[in-house]
């Protein structure tokens, strides 16, 4: 079995070199919610080292709140929101002679796009119109998976290592208790539930079924880098390939 681990990257933390080596893919902010053009270099350049496959994490234009409060826009606000992020990293990536090979959205940009086919549509269609060749990211089984496919793009059912999961199978907003997994065992659990049985256990016991085509892993945890160590260790133990070329 092959599998893709990714990690949200670029936004200011100070492991994402010790990261590297553990992912497949990564999310480099595009300096709305977080980051700038130096650290989206320095974030590619690690990616380049590592062989990680690059990809953009647009998010709301909103650093104060780190992209995760929900803000209104319209639908062509919307469309440019994510266009012009993908047209600064786009331009880095040329000038290091790279290509982009993924997106996936930011904080509340994603959560609300998991839950509203407009949004999803909008900025799958902005994703497809910058470059079709693009692989849209989105929450396991959700609107924002479908929307995409019906444009065209080629997708990623993504998991969520280190969050837990409501019935419906969307993420338990952060806002809640139990939001986040604070151990790794815990963490591994999940990861061998969602990859061997796909299936998860939610937050309130339901086991419910689930598409792992990329495993995500937050880059701004606390406990980022021994996650991404036990998730790598444990994947490789089942006889998993950590790569992006599956998908």
């Amino acid at each position: 079995m092959t599998i893709d681990i990714n990690c949200d990257m670029g936004e200011g933390m100070p492991n994402d070199a010790d990261i590297m080596p553990y992912i497949s893919s990564a999310n480099i902010a595009c300096g709305y919610h977080a980051g700038n053009e130096a650290t989206m270099r320095n974030t590619i350049d690690l990616c380049l080292k590592h062989s990680v496959a690059i990809g953009a994490h647009p998010g709301f234009n909103d650093k104060e709140n780190f992209g995760r409060k929900p803000i209104q826009l319209s639908a062509d606000e919307l469309y440019q929101l994510v266009w012009k992020q993908l047209e600064i990293i786009q331009a880095i990536c040329k000038e290091k002679h790279t290509k982009l090979h993924h997106v996936k959205l930011h904080g509340a940009l994603y959560n609300m796009a998991a839950k509203d086919k407009s949004i999803s549509k909008i900025a799958a269609q902005a994703v497809r119109n910058f470059d079709s060749e693009l692989i849209f990211y989105g929450l396991s089984g959700s609107v924002m998976i479908t929307e995409a496919t019906a444009l065209g793009l080629k997708t990623a059912n993504e998991v969520f290592a280190d969050r837990t999961y409501q019935r419906d199978g969307t993420l338990t907003p952060r806002t809640q208790p139990h939001a986040l997994m604070e151990h790794s065992t815990d963490v591994i659990t999940q990861v061998e539930q969602m990859v061997k049985e796909k299936r998860v256990t939610t937050l309130t016991g339901e086991i419910i079924p689930i598409k792992a085509d990329t495993i995500c892993i937050h880059g701004d945890g606390d406990h980022a880098l021994e996650f991404a160590k036990h998730i790598y260790q444990s994947l490789r133990s089942m006889g998993c390939i950590i790569s992006s070329g599956s998908l």
